[in-house]
């Protein structure tokens, strides 16, 4: 690896993690280069400075694209195609969370709900059917929450965020004056 120690340090780890993210660890790696660099980079460069074969970035850099998490450039008289990523870290989270959603959320939200449409029929599939109804409330109640904050603008949504346990606090003052209609059990307490 041609990279500094910090660089070094950064892509190994963003490699290690990417397994854990479901990726694999070369995709990571390049991804962390190409975040870390200020100017976008070519195929050959990201063989260079990680010492990857030619074959493992392009397949590395075509996942990147389907997950929309790198940008294409081209540059005046250079035929290469060179890639970024965006400078705005926002988008970034926000292009991963739609991307999981898409990969993950939304094809099991839709097998709950085709589960939920057939009728039980004894009282085991009566006690899963019910349980596959819960579940299927609480993936749309958080799929719900995660479409309202992906439409506030970036600056409000990092405000919502700092505003953490005061929000909470809020929540306690408002109760008292309006009570919730729906309540979460209590942990430990079955319903």
């Amino acid at each position: 690896m041609q990279l500094s120690p910090l660089q070094q340090e950064f892509v190994l780890h963003f490699g290690e993690m990417g397994s854990r993210w479901g990726i694999n660890r070369t995709v990571g790696q390049i991804y962390a280069l190409l975040f870390l660099e200020a100017a976008p980079l070519n195929a050959e460069q990201i063989v260079e400075r990680l010492g990857f074969s030619r074959s493992n970035v392009s397949m590395g850099l075509k996942e990147l694209q389907a997950w929309n998490l790198v940008r294409l450039r081209h540059l005046p008289d250079d035929r290469r195609d060179y890639f970024t990523t965006p400078d705005d870290l926002w988008e970034i989270v926000r292009t991963l969370i739609d991307e999981r959603k898409k990969r993950e959320i939304d094809p099991t939200l839709s097998k709950l709900r085709e589960l939920q449409m057939q009728t039980p029929s004894s009282p085991a599939e009566e006690h899963a059917h019910q349980r596959i109804g819960e579940l299927r409330e609480l993936i749309e109640l958080l799929t719900g929450w995660y479409s309202d904050m992906n439409r506030l603008e970036t600056e409000r949504l990092v405000q919502l965020l700092a505003l953490g346990s005061k929000l909470q606090n809020l929540l306690g003052k408002a109760e008292k004056i309006i009570p919730l209609s729906r309540k979460a059990p209590a942990k430990g307490k079955e319903s």
